[in-house]
C-alpha cells in the first residue's frame, strides 16, 4: 500500500521491490494531480488498485459521472478503482463490474480528518488478511474499509481507532452488513 505521497517516491518503492507483490494499491490526492500529473500517470501503469475520493476522481479523469471517470482512471493503468464518497459510501470498480457501499449514518462526525486513510488501511489490512484479491473479497475489504473509516470520524485524529477491538469490529461490519441486504422477489 502505497500512502500519499509524491509520484516520483511511490514508483521509486515499485522500481526498487526486488519481487513484485501480489498486490500494489496506492492513494494520492489532488495536490500530485495540480503539480506531478505526468509522474502521477507513469505511476498509474505500475498498480494494481488506486484509492481516491470522487473529486480527485473527476479531476483526474475530466469527467463528471463516475462510471465514465473510473474508465479513463483504470484505462491509465490500474485494474481496481475505489473512489471514496464521504458520507455517501464507496464505488468499486473492476472490468464491467460495479459495486457500491453505503456509508454509516451516524447522529455525529466529530472528526473528518484521517477516514480516508482509516478506510485505505481497513481495506488493505482484510485484503492482506484473507490473501485473495478477487473482486467479491475487494467488496467486503470496502466494507472493512468503511467500517474503520467510520470509528475514525466519531473521535478526534486517532482516539477512536486506538484500542479498538475485534469485536467492536466485527459489529460494525454487521451494521454495515444490514444496510445493504435485503430479500427480493422479482415478479414477472
Amino acid at each position: 500500500m502505497l500512502g500519499n505521497l509524491s509520484p516520483q517516491v511511490q514508483s521509486t518503492v515499485i522500481n526498487r521491490l526486488e519481487n513484485r507483490p501480489k498486490l500494489i494499491a496506492m492513494d494520492t490526492m489532488n495536490f500530485w494531480m495540480d503539480i506531478a500529473l505526468d509522474d502521477l500517470k507513469e505511476t498509474l501503469k505500475q498498480i494494481d488498485v488506486l484509492i481516491i475520493n470522487d473529486e480527485e476522481a473527476r479531476q483526474l479523469s475530466g469527467e463528471y459521472s463516475l462510471v465514465r471517470a473510473s474508465r479513463i482512471i483504470r484505462d491509465m493503468g490500474p485494474k481496481y478503482l475505489v473512489i471514496k464518497k464521504g458520507e455517501h459510501g464507496a464505488l468499486l470498480f473492476h472490468g464491467d463490474n460495479i459495486f457500491s457501499a453505503p456509508a454509516l449514518p451516524l447522529e455525529e462526525v466529530f472528526d473528518p480528518t484521517g477516514a480516508g486513510d482509516s478506510f485505505a488501511g481497513g481495506f488493505i489490512s482484510y485484503l492482506a488478511k484473507t490473501d485473495d484479491t478477487s473482486f467479491d473479497n475487494m467488496k467486503r475489504a470496502v466494507i472493512y474499509g468503511s467500517a474503520m473509516a467510520s470509528f475514525c470520524v466519531e473521535k478526534f485524529g486517532t482516539e477512536r481507532l486506538v484500542g479498538l477491538t475485534d469485536v467492536e469490529i466485527q459489529d460494525r461490519v454487521r451494521q454495515f452488513i444490514s444496510l445493504s441486504s435485503v430479500d427480493i422477489r422479482l415478479t414477472q
